[in-house]
């Protein structure tokens, strides 16, 4: 195990789960997530802060109010519609729908619910408005290589925690 803790700089692998006020596990990466401390990922609620200081093996856990995590639920970034009016591809729940606005910005909405003939796409991020707990493995702490460097990203899986 490396001694060397968590510093601006420095790649880090860690795993992490998600879990809700009930307990529920909502997200789960059992294969290290990769990235450069102080780089241009941005962990959730302040896990940047949490982790900083850290070892290889150190465990942390936080709690996020919906601020701190994916922000309250945005009830404008909901519609319905009746699902005639929407293209037959996208009459599924999950469904990904690009939408843009007048300005010309792209956002994902998706299918979350058809009843009774109405379809409703939401573009909050599915953890939008809840609270959660977040607990944090630290794998390893070392200096990055040069290709990690040059993409001073995400290394392994895309992940919601690393945004």
């Amino acid at each position: 195990m490396s001694e060397q803790s968590i510093t601006d700089g420095k790649y880090v692998t860690l795993t992490y789960s998600i879990v809700d006020e009930h307990g529920s596990v909502l997200e789960q990466t059992d294969l290290p997530v990769g990235y450069i401390h102080g780089g241009r990922s941005e962990l959730i609620g302040g896990m940047d802060r949490a982790i900083t200081g850290k070892r290889a093996g150190d465990k942390v856990e936080l709690e996020l109010s919906p601020d701190q995590g994916f922000g309250p639920h945005d009830p404008e970034l909901t519609f319905t519609d009746d699902i005639d009016n929407v293209p037959p591809q996208f009459r599924y729940v999950g469904a990904e729908v690009q939408m843009q606005n007048e300005s010309g910005e792209v956002k994902t909405f998706y299918v979350t619910r058809i009843e009774n003939g109405r379809l409703t796409v939401d573009g909050n991020h599915p953890l939008a408005g809840k609270a959660l707990r977040v607990h944090v493995r630290i794998h390893e702490v070392r200096d990055p290589t040069r290709e990690e460097l040059s993409q001073d990203g995400v290394s392994c899986a895309t992940s919601t925690a690393l945004h």
